[in-house]
């Protein structure tokens, strides 16, 4: 079997998962990324995924099985990253239900029923990597229903270290803040919103991708073997 470290990244096809790949395919890691509509780039190989739909998880997992066999000659992947995600701006008083169940099922249900389905082919020592925001720390109108699925990833991912520590898996979560990409409709983009957000921010200004993700190949590294069930803050500072 080959000795690559391979790694798996949901939603790699732009902004923070993008980079992630970009980053550690730098590094020396086997990426495999996965996609609804777009095929990534920056990746060894991608497969489609619907993180929305776990009835086609146990699908999923056969075919990575068969691409990590027939392509790599492997039988496991070292690292996940849940990475997909979505962002709805809507005031708290507004929010619909259909609203809230497309933030829950993209954020919370999917990475949590994702890595449980993908558990017999995380190798023993591995790592998870789940994604939250500053968002969970101060408060910005209009965004409460996308920081409290995040919210609640941050409590899964100290169950998930405690409850896969008997196979050595670190499961940590990486905060980021406001930074530019096209998340949320690309809202970060704007000048205006810019501007507002980077009051916020001890570092006075909005991160560029590769702020938050150049950090990611270290944190799978065996440099950060100690550290599970964490918050690791790649915000800036925001909201301290």
């Amino acid at each position: 079997m080959t000795t690559q470290r391979i790694a798996l990244i949901t939603g790699a096809t732009r902004g923070l998962g993008q980079g992630m790949a970009r980053a550690l395919t730098a590094a020396g890691v086997t990426v495999i990324g996965t996609f609804r509509e777009t095929e990534p780039g920056d990746v060894a190989a991608s497969l489609r995924l619907d993180v929305t739909r776990p009835d086609t998880f146990p699908g999923f997992v056969t075919e990575l099985g068969a691409l990590l066999r027939d392509r790599f000659g492997a039988d496991r992947i070292d690292h996940l990253v849940n990475n997909a995600g979505i962002g709805t701006f809507a005031p708290y008083a507004q929010t619909t239900v259909e609203q809230f169940d497309d933030l829950v099922n993209t954020n919370l249900k999917g990475p949590f029923f994702l890595t449980q389905s993908l558990l017999p082919l995380i190798t023993d020592g591995g790592r998870v990597l789940n994604v939250t925001t500053a968002l969970t720390r101060g408060v910005v109108t209009g965004m409460s229903a996308y920081a409290a699925t995040k919210g609640a990833i941050e409590v899964l991912t100290r169950y998930q270290a405690v409850e896969l520590a008997d196979r050595s898996i670190r499961v940590n979560t990486l905060m980021g803040g406001a930074v530019v990409t096209d998340f949320g409709g690309g809202m970060m983009r704007s000048e205006q919103v810019q501007g507002l957000a980077a009051h916020t921010i001890a570092q006075g200004r909005i991160a560029t991708v590769d702020d938050i993700t150049a950090a990611v190949p270290a944190i799978l590294s065996d440099a950060f073997g100690w550290a599970t069930g964490g918050i690791i803050d790649l915000s800036g500072g925001q909201s301290l």
